[in-house]
């Protein structure tokens, strides 16, 4: 199998670290080159010390279940034999308190858009049936606890 590497890296500066007034800023290197900005969410760490311009551990949970999601997706559409012309999901995760008393993110809402084209466009079962066999194939929703629930819509664009 395979091994996925991400160096993630943060200095403390001048800060006094003692106080809890440091900086969360930091950054995400990964093997292929790309340096993602990060930081702790605003929700969870105040301004100034958290950067919301940054991408934030929930904001990348979120957005890599409906990236793994859609990769599984679109290798399915094609095999299938549609053809996939825009995806786009506007994914959502919801924390809440867990019986501990501790935060978790329990539920992912993934909205994926579909447009299709082409002499062979999936009904609304059709398109479900896509989505299942995306969700059981993707390997990180396969890999949390969290409730993952896929409401997608479709449109066909006329050839």
């Amino acid at each position: 199998m395979s091994i996925h590497v991400a160096t993630i890296e943060w200095e403390r500066a001048d800060a006094v670290f003692a106080d809890n007034r440091y900086s969360r800023a930091h950054q995400w290197q990964f093997d292929g080159g790309a340096i993602v900005p990060a930081s702790s969410s605003p929700h969870v760490v105040r301004v100034p010390l958290s950067n919301p311009a940054n991408v934030d551990p929930e904001e990348a949970f979120v957005a890599s279940l409906s990236s793994c999601h859609m990769l599984w997706f679109l290798d399915i559409a094609r095999g299938a034999g549609y053809l996939v012309d825009h995806y786009v999901d506007h994914a959502t995760g919801h924390m809440q308190r867990g019986e501990d008393g501790k935060s978790w993110i329990a539920l992912v809402e993934l909205a994926p858009a579909v447009a299709f084209s082409g002499a062979r466009i999936p009904d609304d079962d059709a398109l479900r049936q896509l989505h299942h066999k995306a969700h059981e194939e993707c390997f990180l929703a396969r890999s949390v606890k969290s409730e993952i629930r896929i409401q997608g819509t479709w449109s066909h664009a006329a050839s």
